[in-house]
């Protein structure tokens, strides 16, 4: 009988390896990866992923909102499955290894235990979650959001690109329609495997993160209307700027967010200035303001006071606002149960680690409404992510999924 000891590992060659030639698919121009959801280069990463699970002796599912499958059989035909899984699509100038990691690691993991000849109680799934960057079809984490119910189908399918070309038919498009029902599938756990895409881990010279809550979040879309006029003619007093009122509010998402410290974040990331002619006072900006905490006091509390703030600012300057929330998760504090056996894991695999709170949102923090999750985190370099030149090493990816072999195999139930 296998036991889990200090010696049971996956191939760290074998994963890099596999990490390597799924970065050849969409690569970016600066070294990393442009696999946008719903392309014809995200298609390719499927159609690989798909032939590297059957070779694996995996049959593949597929829901209506393109979520994969590969399933691997447990030996009771009763026991809910143990699942692993992240995503495989990229932001546009993305890197190779954010979501990558979670969904070739756990193939890693069946490789490993079909090469140990390891057979478990509980069936063992490998997911890739259609859209968790939200970056082509907003919101981020669209597919995982159907599946538990967040959103509806119906809703996910009209959602549209910059082009105005819907998710639904460019789903179609690429083939990924599957016949099963979103959400019908019933989970004995999850865990995502991810880099951390922050610097806390590296910082600290430790292997592994134990994630134990995940931040929520609030998007406040905000337009802000003045009027355009001349640059060079318009009195200073007379002008309704626009863009001064978004420069202000921006400063008010800092000042709120570092008067809620510790463990609140929040800044503008996007913004479109309209007519964004360099002698023309903007008559118009559109905005994001992103605020982030791990507690749900305070991210309430940010942004009630961001929306009293800016409603001030736009008066004091003569402005229009309108501020629509645009995105919104509650704080996440995932299953005792199944962080401790990442805990657990890592502990057996004497990997340096330390328990963190994910600074971002993950499919994980949707799937953890719906079923017992956890999340396994892995250093990257600088904490650099959503870059091309997000960087990690192929020490951190074995561990990272040593971890998680151990976790999945507590779960899911070691018979032979």
């Amino acid at each position: 009988m296998t036991t889990l000891g200090q010696n049971l590992k996956i191939n760290g060659d074998r994963l890099w390896e596999s990490l390597m030639d799924m970065a050849k698919i969409g690569p970016g121009v600066a070294g990393g990866n442009n696999r946008q959801t719903l392309t014809d280069e995200d298609a390719e990463g499927r159609a690989l992923f798909q032939k590297w699970c059957e070779a694996a002796g995996m049959s593949m599912g597929c829901d209506s909102m393109g979520n994969m499958f590969a399933t691997r059989a447990g030996e009771d035909p009763e026991a809910l499955p143990v699942y692993m899984g992240s995503h495989l699509d990229t932001q546009p100038t993305g890197g190779k290894y954010d979501g990558v990691l979670g969904v070739l690691g756990g193939l890693e993991v069946i490789r490993t235990l079909n090469d140990l000849g390891i057979k478990t109680k509980h069936p063992i799934v490998v997911t890739n979650w259609t859209n968790e960057e939200g970056t082509r079809f907003a919101p981020a984490m669209l597919a995982s959001g159907v599946f538990s119910g967040k959103h509806t189908q119906d809703w996910a399918y009209e959602r549209e690109d910059a082009e105005g070309k819907r998710f639904g038919d460019e789903l179609k498009r690429i083939g990924w329609v599957g016949d099963e029902e979103v959400g019908a599938r019933k989970m004995h756990a999850m865990f995502e495997l991810h880099i951390e895409q922050g610097p806390i881990l590296e910082a600290e010279k430790k292997e592994i993160g134990v994630v134990t809550h995940g931040q929520g979040l609030w998007w406040l879309q905000c337009t802000v209307t003045g009027k355009d006029a001349h640059t060079g003619s318009t009195p200073m007093d007379m002008r309704v700027n626009a863009g001064l009122g978004m420069a202000r509010m921006t400063e008010a998402a800092h000042q709120i967010a570092m008067a809620h410290q510790p463990h609140a974040v929040g800044a503008v990331g996007q913004c479109d200035v309209f007519p964004n002619s360099r002698n023309v006072i903007p008559g118009k900006v559109v905005f994001t303001v992103d605020f982030r905490s791990p507690d749900l006091e305070k991210l309430t509390s940010m942004r009630s006071q961001y929306e009293t703030r800016a409603k001030e600012i736009a008066e004091e300057l003569g402005l229009g606002l309108e501020i629509e929330p645009v995105g919104h998760f509650d704080p996440v504090t995932f299953d005792p149960a199944c962080v401790s056996a990442v805990r657990n894991a890592v502990e057996r695999l004497g990997y340096s680690h330390m328990d963190i709170v994910s600074g971002a949102g993950h499919d994980a923090c949707w799937i953890n409404d719906v079923a017992p999750t956890a999340m396994i985190m892995c250093p990257c370099v600088d904490g650099l992510s959503h870059n091309e030149a997000e960087e990690i090493s192929k020490d951190w990816a074995a561990a990272g999924t040593d971890v998680m072999l151990h976790a999945v195999l507590e779960t899911a139930e070691i018979i032979a």
